[in-house]
């Protein structure tokens, strides 16, 4: 059972970190669960407090995600409108021009959203587009940051009892 969790939790933990970059796959959540499943081995090292504090930087960085892009909108002169347009960006950028889609989707979703509330004023509209698409950098950042540091816990922790299972099922 050891070995099967510890194989869950290192599959777990790069799923997180695609999860980072791919909008509908909850990155930062799915590092979690690989790091429950790597302290739940018997021969994990890994303490209740390190799963405490890896608790609270994965709220903190999907708060962050969720926040961050109607806050930096707003700190670019944008509406309402230019947040909504963002959030849909992203998503119709994930599916309709992946890869690059995911990056300029809340670009222009923040556009479109800002020119069909004010069309007048397309210089701003851009100004907002590029705060909403500086939001989605860091905010991918803040995740994959968490994710990869999870990633590093789970296999320090695992990685002794893997390479022994490795060794002794192939020698």
């Amino acid at each position: 059972m050891d070995i099967l969790l510890s194989i869950i939790a290192f599959l777990l933990g790069l799923l997180g970190i695609v999860g980072c970059i791919v909008p509908v796959i909850p990155g930062a959540l799915l590092s979690y669960m690989g790091v429950l499943c790597a302290f739940f081995t018997s021969y994990s090292q890994l303490g209740s407090g390190t799963l405490w504090v890896w608790a609270l930087v994965c709220i903190l960085v999907t708060l962050a995600d969720y926040f961050l892009p109607a806050w930096m909108t707003k700190r670019f002169g944008g509406t309402r409108s230019g947040a909504i347009g963002a959030t849909i960006g992203v998503f119709v950028g994930f599916f309709l021009f992946p890869p690059f889609g995911v990056i300029l989707g809340p670009f222009m979703g923040a556009v479109l959203g800002e020119l069909l509330h004010d069309k007048s004023d397309a210089g701003k509209a851009v100004v907002v587009g590029f705060g909403s698409f500086l939001a989605f950098i860091f905010g991918t950042g803040l995740k994959l940051v968490a994710s990869v540091g999870i990633f590093v816990h789970i296999v320090a922790d695992t990685w002794p009892a893997i390479r022994t299972w490795f060794t002794t099922l192939f020698a």
